[in-house]
C-alpha cells in the first residue's frame, strides 16, 4: 500500500499526460478533417485559440485594453459616471477631467458672475429618504460596501417653473417638477424585476415619469406609483381587439388608470426605424398574454400604423385620443426627412391640430433590437435632429403649442443641459437607467441571456437583480441628474435649468475654432 501511495503522483501525472495527448489528437483529427472552418483546417488546435480570444474579446477590451474614454456605445468613464451617481449619489472627481479636449464638441458657456446657491430657483422643501453605499473595503478579489440610509434633497423645480404638457388642450394636463424621465422600455424587452425596480426608484425620486414602451402597461410599471406615459406602437399592444385592430374601449380603460398621465404614439425609434422586435425566447406566457400574441414566437410589429396614412389623419387620430382620454397625446419621431418634418409643422399650423408633445429620438438610440444597417445609417443623431425640429416649429409659429422631449445617449447632466439648450423642454433616458439597475453593457439584450438580469425574461437570470436594492440606485441617479443640472445652470448664470438656451452653448471644432451655436444654420436653404 505504501508503494502505491509513493507512486500515485507518477501515475496521475502519466494519466494526465496521456489524457491530454488523447484529447489533442482527437481535436487535431477533428479539426483537420472538418470542412466548415478554413483556419481550423489549416491550423488545427492553434486555430481554436482564435475563437477563444474572439469569445472573451469584448470583456478584455472593456476591462483591460480600452482606456476610460474608449469603448462604444458608452465609454468606461460614461458607464462609471452613471454607476457612481446611482450607488453613491456622487459625481465628484479628482485630478482633472478625462475628456479629450482636442476633439470637437459642445461646451457650456460659463458666466463671469455665476448664480449663488441661494439665488437658485429650486424646491428642496420635501426631503427624500433613500440609501447610498459607503465605507468601501476593497481587496484584490473582494469588495465590501455598506448600504446606509440617506436623506437627500430632491432638486425639484419651483411651482412657477413646472413644465406642463397639454396645458391648454387637455382636461387633465401633465405637470412635471423635474426635467428628466425614463425613456420607452417595454416589459418583455426588460424583465419584471427590472421594470419593477425602475418604477419604484422613479416613484421614490418623484417629479419624473416612466415610459412603458410599446409592450403595454403592466402591474410592474404600476408598482412604484410613478407617473406614466403609455406608449402605443404599430403593434397596438394593450389597446387592440382580438382581430388586431385599435380598440377604443381598451384605450379608455388604460386612460382611466390614475398613474397614466399621457400617451405617446411611436412613429419611429432611433434604435430601430421599423416596427418593434422581440425574440421568441423572451416571449413568456405572461408577456404573450399582455401583448395578445403567441408564447415563444418572435414578435415583429408593422413598420407603421394602419390607422393613418398622412399627417392630417394622424392629427385627427391624436385629437380623438385626446377627447376620449382627456389626457395629453404625443408622438415619437426620428428626424431624417426634412421635407416631411416641414409638412408636419405646416399641417399643425393650418389645421390648428397636432400633438401635445413630440419626442425626438436620435439615431444613436440603442435599447431596441434591430438590424445593423438601420441602427448605423438611418436617422440623424439627437444634437442635429433636435435643433431642426425646434427651428421648424418656430418657423411655422406652433412651438408654443408643443413640448419637445429629447433622447439619445443623454446620460449625464452636461448632456442633458446641452439638449435643453438646443431646444428640448424635457429629456428621456433609457440606457442610463439600465446601467443604474445593473446593466454591464454585455450587448446581449436581444438574446434573453443578459447576465445582469436586466434585459431578460429568464427567471433564473432575473434573480440576480434585487429590486429592494436597485430601486435606490434609480432614485439616486435621477436626483443626481437634477442636482447636476442646477450646478450647470448656476455656472451659466441662470437660476433654473429651464432657462437654458442656445446662447449658453458654444462649439469647438477640431482646430480649436469656437462658434456660437446660435450662428450655426441647422436647416439648409432650398435652392
Amino acid at each position: 500500500m505504501s508503494k502505491f501511495k509513493k507512486n500515485l503522483p507518477t501515475f496521475l501525472k502519466g494519466f494526465a499526460i496521456l489524457g491530454s495527448v488523447a484529447v489533442a489528437t482527437y481535436l487535431y483529427r477533428k479539426d483537420d478533417t472538418q470542412k466548415e472552418h478554413s483556419i481550423l483546417r489549416n491550423f488545427p488546435l492553434i486555430g481554436r485559440l482564435r475563437y477563444l480570444t474572439e469569445q472573451v474579446g469584448p470583456e478584455l477590451r472593456q476591462y483591460l485594453f480600452d482606456n476610460n474614454n474608449e469603448g462604444t456605445p458608452f465609454s468606461r468613464k460614461q458607464f462609471e459616471d452613471v454607476v457612481k451617481s446611482g450607488k453613491y449619489k456622487s459625481r465628484v472627481i479628482g485630478f482633472g477631467s478625462e475628456r479629450n479636449f482636442d476633439e470637437a464638441g459642445y461646451y457650456i458657456r460659463n458666466s463671469m458672475f455665476p448664480k449663488l446657491r441661494e439665488e437658485l430657483r429650486l424646491d428642496n422643501s420635501q426631503k427624500i429618504d433613500t440609501k447610498v453605499y459607503g465605507e468601501m473595503k476593497e481587496g484584490l478579489l473582494t469588495r465590501k460596501e455598506i448600504l446606509k440610509n440617506n436623506q437627500t434633497e430632491p432638486y425639484f423645480l419651483r411651482q412657477e417653473d413646472t413644465v406642463i404638457i397639454g396645458e391648454n388642450t387637455c382636461q387633465k394636463s401633465f405637470k412635471l417638477k423635474g426635467l428628466v424621465g425614463q425613456s420607452a422600455m417595454s416589459y418583455g424587452a426588460l424583465g419584471k424585476n427590472a421594470i419593477t425596480a425602475l418604477s419604484k426608484g422613479l416613484g421614490l425620486a418623484g417629479g419624473t415619469w416612466m415610459n412603458t414602451g410599446e409592450g403595454g402597461i403592466t402591474k410592474y410599471h404600476l408598482a412604484g406609483n410613478v407617473d406614466i406615459i403609455m406608449q402605443i406602437g404599430p403593434g397596438l399592444f394593450g389597446v387592440k381587439t382580438p382581430d388586431g385592430k385599435f380598440s377604443w374601449e381598451e384605450f379608455k380603460k388604460k386612460s382611466d388608470i390614475e398613474q397614466v398621465k399621457a400617451f405617446e404614439i411611436k412613429l419611429a425609434q432611433g434604435a430601430k426605424i421599423r416596427g418593434g422586435h422581440i425574440e421568441g425566447q423572451k416571449v413568456t406566457m405572461e408577456v404573450a398574454k399582455i401583448r395578445m400574441v403567441e408564447p415563444g414566437k418572435t414578435i415583429n410589429s408593422p413598420n407603421r400604423f394602419y390607422e393613418f396614412n398622412n399627417f392630417s389623419e394622424l392629427f385627427d387620430f391624436v385629437q380623438k385620443m385626446r377627447d376620449v382620454s382627456g389626457k395629453p397625446i404625443g408622438i415619437k419621431i426620428v428626424v431624417g426627412d426634412l421635407d416631411a418634418l416641414e409638412e408636419m409643422t405646416k399641417t399643425m399650423r393650418d389645421t390648428g391640430e397636432g400633438p401635445d408633445f413630440i419626442t425626438v429620438d436620435g439615431g444613436e438610440g440603442g435599447t431596441g433590437a434591430t438590424y445593423q444597417e438601420l441602427a448605423d445609417a438611418v436617422g440623424l443623431p439627437i444634437m442635429s435632429a433636435l435643433p431642426l425640429v425646434d427651428e421648424m416649429l418656430k418657423k411655422y409659429g406652433v412651438r408654443n403649442r408643443v413640448k419637445l422631449i429629447a433622447s439619445g445617449k443623454l446620460i449625464t447632466p452636461d448632456k442633458v443641459a446641452i439638449a435643453l439648450a438646443m431646444g428640448a423642454d424635457l429629456v428621456n433616458i433609457a440606457r442610463g437607467f439600465m446601467i443604474s439597475i445593473g446593466c454591464i453593457m454585455a450587448e446581449k439584450c436581444h438574446t434573453n441571456h443578459c447576465p445582469a438580469g436586466v434585459a431578460t425574461t429568464d427567471s433564473k437570470l432575473q434573480e440576480g437583480l434585487v429590486i429592494e436594492e436597485k430601486q435606490y440606485r434609480v432614485a439616486n441617479y435621477v436626483i443626481s441628474l437634477r442636482e447636476g443640472l442646477y450646478n450647470l445652470a448656476a455656472a451659466a448664470g441662470i437660476d433654473t435649468p429651464i432657462k437654458f438656451e442656445r446662447k449658453h452653448i458654444i462649439h469647438k471644432d477640431n482646430y480649436g475654432r469656437v462658434s456660437s451655436v446660435c450662428d450655426i444654420n441647422r436647416a439648409p436653404e432650398k435652392r
